[in-house]
C-alpha cells in the first residue's frame, strides 16, 4: 500500500489525542484505544509540519501539493496548545516534533518480527532488552511475543512519541529522553540492544566518550548513527547482542576509527543491506540502511577476515562509487531484486537497491540471510555463559573462599570428615542479589579491630571464624542436602602437626609494633571512605596505647570465661551432626602450645561459630530497598530499615540503587541513624515548601524534633566530633549549615522558624487599601480580594470602591487585574475580545464592571494615524501582496502575480504575458544579459539592484577581464526607482474605502500597543535611612525610583536603566 500522506497524518492526530485523553484521565489504555496509538507513525515522511500553520492567513506560505495537510496540520497544533500547561510547553512539543522528522522513519511490522523470530530460534530470549530509540515500540511488541518477562527499558527523545509509547507499555520502563541520559550501572547489563537508531550527522554529547583515550569512541559523538552503536555496545553484557538497522554511513564511511572501535570489543555476527524502498510505505521515503548484528566479546584477540574487510572501503575511480569492502565482497548479503547506479541523499554516486516484494518479500529473503549467518557465527556459548542474573561458577568460588579456611582447620584431627561439595549448587536456589564480599573487606576489619586493640593474638582466629559465619549465613535460606566426603590422612601425625605449627605459627606472630598495621594497608584496595581511615588514623600513639591495655584486660577476662565452657550440653544438642558427620574432633588437643581460644575453636566450633554472629555484619552491596528520593545521589548516607543497617548509596538510577552497608556499630551508628533522620527531615521540609509556597508546620517540628536529640547526644553538628560523620554524607555541607555561628554559639539556621524558599511576610493590619494591594501583588503575584479583605477588616466593596481606577475586572483572565497590567500590550485585539465575551454573556452579573473596563481600554487606545500621515514603501512586508500585484498589473498592462516567503523573505513574480512595457520600456541591456521588467520588479521589491559587470578586455588565458558596468547599474536604479516611486502615486488615486482598509491594517498592526505605566506612588519605605542624603537636600525618594521600584514588584525583577 502507497505512503497516503493524509491518512497517516490523521492516525498521528488521533493517538496523539488519545494520549492526552489517558495522561488527563490517569488511567491505561483500553484495546480501542491501544489500536489507535499503535497507528501513530511518526512524522518523518510528513515535512508538511515544519510549515507554519497557525493562523488560516499561513495558507498562503504553502506549496500547491501540501495544501491538503494545511488543515490537519492547524488542528494538530490547536490540539498541542490546548493540552499544553502553557506556551513553554506548547513549544516544547511542537520543537521535539519537528526536530524527529529527519529521523522518525519507523520500522515495518514484517521486518522487526522477522529478528525476533530468528533471534528466539537461536534461543536468544533476553532476560533484560534495551531499545535505544524506540518510537511506538515496535521492536518491543516483537521481542515480547517471545520473552513475555523480559525486563525491558527504551528510550525516545521525542516528547509526544514517549507519551505515546508510555500508555502501550505501562508495566515498562519507557523513558522520554535521550539515549545518552543512560546512567552509568547499566553498562554490561542488558542481554540484548535492538532497535531502528536515527542516522545523520547529529552530533551527540557524552562526558564519558569526550574523556575516552580512544579516538574512535571521541569521534563518535559527531553522527548519531555511530555514537550508538558504541553506547549500545556498551550497555550489553559481555556475550550480549547489539541488532541494530542504522544508515549505510556507519559502513560506508571513509573513517574507520569507529569501526575498528567496535570490532575490537565485538564479534561480527551479520552484516545485511536492506533495499532503499524498505520504508517507503510506513514513512514514504527512499534511503539506503544495513542491519548490524554484533556479538559483545571482552576477550577477543583478533579480527577475523570479515571484519577486516568492513573496515575497508573501495572506490570505483571510474563510477566514483564508494562502498564498504564487505559487501563488494558478499554481494549476496544485499536485499533486492534489482539495481542501479543513482546518487544519495547527500548527491554522492551510490547504488541504489530496490525489491519488488516490498515489506513481505523483504522479510523473507532477510530471514533466510540472519538464519544462514547466526548459524555460522553466533556464539552461543559466550551468549549462554553469562545470562544468568547469577553465575553458578562465581557462586562455587566463593563458597569455595569461605570454606577454604575452615577446612583447614578441622583436618587437624587425625581423622575426619570434610564437608565439601560434590555438585553444583542449583540456579533456583540461589539468590542473584546476594553479591561476593567486597575483597576489601578484610582490610577494614583489621581496621576497626586495631582501633579497640584487636589486633594482636585473637585477630587470625577472628577472621577465619568469621568467613565461616558468613558461610552460614548465606547458605542457610537454602536447604538442599550437603555430600559428604569422608577423609582418612594416611599418615595422622606427619603432615597435619605441621600444618598445625603453621597455624601456631600464624596465631601467635606478632608485629614488632602494633602500630604498623597503618603502614600495611593497601589504599588502592581499601580505598578511604570518606574520611573514615583519617578518623582512626587521627588517634595519638598514646591513646591508642591506651585502647590496646583496654582491649587486653577485656580478652583475658573472656579467655578466663572460656575455660569454664562445659562440652556436654552443646554434645547433646548437636549429636545428629557428630554421627553424621563423624568426627575426630578430640585430637585438637594436640596443638599443645595455642592459645585457649584457639583450643575452644577446635573442640566447639559450633558454639565458636555462633558466638560472634551479633557481631558479624553482611557488608556485601544489595539493592536498596526503595526508589531514591531526590535529595539522595551518589555517596548519600542511607538506612536500610529492613536490616537497620547504615550505608551508602551508588549506581543510582530513576529505578532504584545499590545499597552498601558500612560496619558501624554501637554508638557511630546510632549517631549516623539519628543524623539520615536529621537529613532527610531537612531535605523533605524545603523540597515541599519550594515547591508548593506554603509552610509545613508538622514538618518543621519534625526538623527541630531530629535536630534536638542529635544536638542533646551529640554535640552541634559542626561541631569536631561530628563534622567527619556529616561529611561522609555526599549532601553534608548543606546540613552543616543548618547551624550559624553567633556570639561564639552555634545557632538554629531560619528554617528552625519559618520557610526559607520563599518571602514570608505579616501584613496585619495593613493601612491602606493601597498597602493592602501591594501586599497582594508581592504574596500571590495578583489581585486577592479575599486577602485583602482579611487584612484590612474591610469589605470587597469597599477596596473595590477605594481602588477605582486602579484595578479594572478582566472577563479574559476571570479576575481583577491592576491598571498597569491590564492597560498594557495590544489594547485594539483586547477590546475587541471583551466585546466579544460581552456578546456571548449579555446577562453576566459581572457587566458593569466588564463595560467600565472596556471604556478604559478604549481610552487607553493610541491616536489613530491618518492616511496622509502615513509614509507608505514599495515592498513592506505587512502590506498584502494583492495590493503590490494589482499597481504592478496596471503599471505593465498585463496580469501580474506576486508570493511572499516569510520562511525565505523573499517575494517571487510571474506574469501572464510579457507586454512591450516589459520587455523593452523597463529593459535594461547589460554585457552579459539583459533585465526586463521582471527582474527590476523583483529587486524593486526586495529594495535591491543588480550587480552588474563588462568585460574590458582579455587576459593572458583568453578570460575576460570584470568590471563593474556603472552606467548599466545607473540605469537599472533609475528604472527601480520608478517602479517603487510609482507606488505612493498609485496608492493615492485609490478610493476611501481602499485607503481606509489598509490605514486600519497599519493602525491594528502597528498603532496597537501601549506602554504599561508603573505608579509607584502608594509604597512606602519606612526602613529607609535618608540622613545621610540630608545634607544634599534629599529628603525622600523620588517618583521615577517608586515607579521603578513598583515595575520590578510587578514583574518579579527587571532592568533599572534610568538617566542620573
Amino acid at each position: 500500500m502507497a505512503f497516503n500522506r493524509k491518512q497517516k497524518l490523521r492516525d498521528n492526530i488521533e493517538a496523539i489525542r488519545t494520549a492526552f485523553i489517558l495522561d488527563r484521565e490517569n488511567r491505561t489504555a483500553t484495546t480501542e484505544e491501544r489500536a489507535i496509538l499503535q497507528r501513530y507513525c511518526g512524522f518523518g515522511g510528513l515535512k508538511c509540519i515544519l510549515n507554519p500553520a497557525k493562523e488560516l492567513t499561513d495558507a498562503v506560505r504553502w506549496a500547491k501539493s501540501d495544501l491538503e495537510l494545511f488543515a490537519p496540520t492547524v488542528e494538530l497544533h490547536r490540539l498541542i496548545r490546548e493540552n499544553s500547561k502553557d506556551e513553554t510547553e506548547y513549544k516544547r512539543f511542537v520543537d521535539s516534533l519537528k526536530a524527529s522528522v529527519l529521523t522518525a522513519f519507523y520500522t515495518p511490522k514484517e521486518i522487526t518480527d522477522t529478528i525476533a523470530d530468528v533471534l528466539a530460534d537461536y534461543s536468544v530470549r533476553p532476560a533484560r532488552m534495551l531499545e535505544p530509540s524506540a518510537g511506538v515500540g515496535v521492536f518491543v511488541d516483537s521481542m515480547l511475543r517471545h520473552s513475555p518477562n523480559a525486563d525491558v527499558m527504551a528510550f525516545e527523545k521525542d516528547l509526544l512519541t514517549g507519551t505515546i509509547l508510555r500508555h502501550l507499555y505501562p508495566d515498562q520502563k519507557m523513558r522520554t529522553c535521550g539515549f545518552e541520559k543512560i546512567e552509568r550501572p547499566f553498562n554490561n547489563y542488558f542481554d540484548l540492544a535492538v532497535s531502528n537508531i536515527p542516522f545523520g550527522d547529529i552530533a551527540v554529547f557524552d562526558a564519558e566518550f569526550q574523556r575516552s583515550d580512544s579516538f574512535g569512541r571521541r569521534s563518535a559523538q559527531k553522527t548519531i548513527h555511530n555514537y550508538f552503536f558504541l553506547k549500545g555496545l556498551d550497555a550489553v553484557r559481555d556475550g550480549g547482542i547489539v541488532a541494530f538497522i542504522t544508515s549505510q554511513g556507519v559502513l560506508n564511511s571513509t573513517k574507520t576509527s569507529v569501526r575498528n572501535e567496535l570490532f575490537s570489543q565485538a564479534n561480527l555476527v551479520s552484516a545485511i543491506r536492506l533495499p532503499n524502498n524498505l520504508f517507503t510505505d510506513n514513512a514514504g521515503t527512499e534511503v539506503g540502511s544495513d542491519l548490524i548484528v554484533l556479538q559483545k566479546n571482552l576477550s577477543k584477540k583478533e579480527m577475523s577476515q570479515d571484519e577486516r574487510l568492513m573496515t575497508v572501503i573501495q572506490t570505483d575511480t571510474k563510477t566514483a562509487l564508494t562502498d564498504n569492502a564487505y559487501f563488494i565482497h558478499h554481494p549476496e548479503r544485499i536485499v533486492h531484486t534489482m539495481a542501479k547506479l543513482d546518487t544519495d541523499p547527500y548527491g554522492k554516486p551510490a547504488m541504489v537497491y530496490l525489491h519488488e516484494g516490498k515489506a513481505a518479500g523483504i522479510a523473507g529473503d532477510l530471514r533466510r540471510m540472519l538464519d544462514e549467518d547466526f548459524h555460522y557465527r553466533l556464539a552461543m556459548r559466550l551468549y549462554s555463559g553469562s545470562i544468568r542474573q547469577a553465575g553458578t561458577e562465581e557462586k562455587v568460588a566463593v563458597q569455595n573462599k569461605v570454606e577454604r579456611p575452615a577446612i583447614k582447620l578441622e583436618t587437624v584431627s587425625s581423622a575426619q570428615t570434610v564437608e565439601t561439595p560434590t555438585e553444583k549448587p542449583q540456579p533456583a536456589d540461589e539468590k542473584p542479589e546476594i553479591e561476593p564480599r567486597p575483597q576489601y573487606s578484610a582490610g577494614v576489619q583489621l581496621t576497626l579491630l586495631d582501633l579497640w586493640g584487636m589486633t594482636e593474638e585473637v585477630s587470625q582466629p577472628k577472621t577465619s571464624k568469621k568467613k565461616k559465619t558468613v558461610k552460614k549465613a548465606v547458605t542457610a535460606k537454602s536447604t538442599p542436602p550437603k555430600p559428604k566426603v569422608t577423609v582418612t590422612p594416611t599418615a595422622p601425625t606427619a603432615k597435619p602437626a605441621m600444618e598445625n605449627k603453621e597455624v601456631k605459627a600464624e596465631n601467635t606472630a606478632k608485629p614488632a609494633d602494633p602500630d604498623d598495621i597503618y603502614a600495611t594497608l593497601d589504599w588502592d584496595t581499601n580505598p578511604p571512605i570518606n574520611g573514615f581511615y583519617e578518623m582512626m588514623m587521627g588517634l595519638t600513639p598514646e591513646r591508642r596505647k591506651e585502647l590496646r591495655e583496654l582491649a587486653r584486660q577485656h580478652n583475658e577476662k573472656q579467655v578466663a570465661e572460656k575455660t569454664e565452657v562445659k562440652a556436654v550440653p552443646e554434645t547433646s544438642r548437636e549429636q545428629p551432626r557428630q554421627e553424621e558427620t563423624q568426627p575426630e574432633a578430640v585430637a585438637a588437643p594436640a596443638v599443645t602450645d595455642t592459645p585457649s581460644e584457639a583450643v575452644g575453636t577446635f573442640l566447639f566450633p559450633d558454639i565458636e561459630a555462633e558466638k560472634p554472629k551479633e557481631e558479624v555484619v553482611d557488608l556485601s552491596p544489595r539493592a536498596y530497598h526503595r526508589t531514591p528520593e531526590m535529595h539522595l545521589r551518589e555517596g548519600s548516607l542511607v538506612a536500610d530499615r529492613g536490616r537497620h543497617n547504615i550505608g551508602y548509596l551508588k549506581d543510582i538510577t530513576p529505578y532504584g540503587a545499590t545499597f552498601q552497608p558500612l560496619d558501624l556499630k554501637g554508638y557511630q551508628k546510632e549517631k549516623a541513624l539519628l543524623y539520615v533522620s536529621l537529613r532527610d527531615a531537612y531535605e523533605r521540609l524545603y523540597r515541599y515548601e519550594s515547591l508548593r509556597r506554603e509552610a509545613n508546620v508538622p514538618w518543621r517540628e519534625h526538623l527541630n524534633t531530629c535536630y534536638d536529640e542529635f544536638v542533646m547526644r551529640y554535640g552541634n553538628l559542626n561541631a569536631k566530633q561530628n563534622v567527619k560523620l556529616v561529611m561522609m554524607d555526599a549532601g553534608g555541607r548543606d546540613i552543616l549549615s543548618l547551624e550559624r555561628m553567633e556570639n561564639g554559639k552555634f545557632v538554629k539556621a531560619d528554617i528552625f522558624e519559618h520557610p526559607v524558599s520563599f518571602a514570608v511576610e505579616s501584613h496585619a493590619n495593613v493601612g491602606s487599601p493601597e498597602e493592602a494591594l501591594s501586599a497582594s501583588l508581592n504574596k500571590y503575584g495578583t489581585v486577592n480580594l479575599d486577602y485583602m479583605r482579611e487584612i484590612t477588616d474591610s469589605t470587597a466593596e469597599d477596596l473595590l470602591t477605594a481602588l477605582q481606577g486602579r484595578i479594572y475586572y478582566n472577563p479574559l483572565v476571570t479576575g481583577y487585574e491592576i491598571k498597569d497590567r491590564f492597560i498594557a500590550g495590544n489594547v485594539i485585539e483586547k477590546a475587541e475580545r471583551i466585546e466579544a465575551w460581552m456578546g456571548d454573556n449579555p446577562e453576566n452579573e459581572r457587566m458593569p464592571e466588564v463595560k467600565q473596563a472596556l471604556e478604559a481600554l478604549k481610552d487607553a487606545e493610541p491616536q489613530r494615524i491618518a492616511f496622509e500621515d502615513l509614509d507608505f514603501n514599495f515592498g513592506e512586508r505587512w502590506i498584502p501582496t494583492g495590493v503590490y500585484a494589482a499597481y504592478m498589473s496596471r503599471l505593465f498592462d498585463t496580469e501580474v502575480k506576486i508570493a511572499y516567503s516569510a520562511s525565505m523573505d523573499e517575494f517571487s513574480v510571474v506574469c501572464g504575458y510579457r507586454t512591450m512595457k516589459i520587455t523593452d520600456e523597463f529593459l535594461v541591456k547589460g554585457y552579459y544579459r539583459n533585465y526586463d521588467g521582471m527582474h527590476l520588479l523583483k529587486h524593486a521589491l526586495h529594495n535591491t539592484c543588480p550587480d552588474m559587470m563588462k568585460s574590458i578586455g582579455k587576459d593572458e588565458h583568453g578570460n575576460d577581464i570584470k568590471m563593474r558596468d556603472s552606467e548599466g547599474i545607473q540605469l537599472a536604479n533609475a528604472k527601480i526607482d520608478e517602479i517603487r516611486n510609482g507606488f505612493s502615486e498609485w496608492l493615492e488615486e485609490q478610493s476611501p474605502q481602499f485607503k481606509e482598509r489598509l490605514v486600519t491594517m497599519y493602525n491594528r498592526k502597528f498603532n496597537c500597543f501601549v506602554r504599561p505605566r508603573y505608579d509607584g506612588s502608594h509604597q512606602t519605605f519606612p526602613d529607609l535611612n535618608l540622613k545621610g542624603l540630608a545634607s544634599r537636600g534629599i529628603k525622600s525618594v523620588y517618583p521615577s525610583q517608586m515607579d521603578c521600584v513598583w515595575m520590578l514588584k510587578q514583574n518579579g525583577g527587571g532592568i533599572c536603566d534610568h538617566e542620573v
